[in-house]
């Protein structure tokens, strides 16, 4: 089929409205997963080529943008092995303090954004995808019991986090 001088695929229409339907849906859990923007971005796009070269085959199944979170959580996770340490800044920047941090979710993702990146990917996978433990483990290719020590001492710094705004309040 040609269009407009290119070939274009009877499923890339397809491909397009799923991406037009759902990017802005994928690009939030990218950024649940990264902590900031251009990650999230850069994530979603790489995930999205792999889906769209494995369109044919993956629109045939029940769940396209399951396959897609998967992916991305799986990329994001082969990002941090490699690394395999946080990133050390020069400065660390300061945020004004907002009376009404907890009040909304936009407090918990800034407080997730400070974790690090393995933990944030336990609660994340945890909390927003509702994953179970076995899943989690599966999924990022560690231990049950790792899973769950990632996530107590994740919530233990988010404990400590809150515990700390709340005596600044007072």
């Amino acid at each position: 089929m040609q269009q407009n001088g290119s070939l274009t695929r009877p499923w890339s229409v397809e491909f397009t409205d799923f991406v037009a339907a759902r990017g802005s849906a994928l690009y939030r859990y990218g950024y649940v997963l990264t902590g900031n923007a251009e990650d999230a971005a850069d994530l979603t796009q790489e995930a999205l080529m792999r889906l769209g070269d494995a369109w044919p085959k993956i629109r045939k199944k029940d769940d396209p943008e399951g396959y897609v979170r998967t992916t991305m959580a799986r990329l994001h996770i082969s990002v941090w092995r490699r690394l395999r340490r946080e990133r050390l800044v020069a400065a660390v920047p300061e945020a004004a303090y907002i009376e009404d941090r907890f009040i909304d979710d936009t407090g918990l993702w800034n407080e997730l954004k400070g974790l690090p990146s393995k933990q944030r990917a336990v609660l994340v996978l945890r909390y927003y995808e509702d994953l179970s433990d076995q899943e989690i483990a599966d999924l990022l290719g560690i231990s049950r019991g790792t899973v769950r020590s990632q996530a107590a001492r994740a919530l233990s710094k988010l404990r400590v986090r809150v515990v700390a705004l709340e005596m600044r309040r007072v």
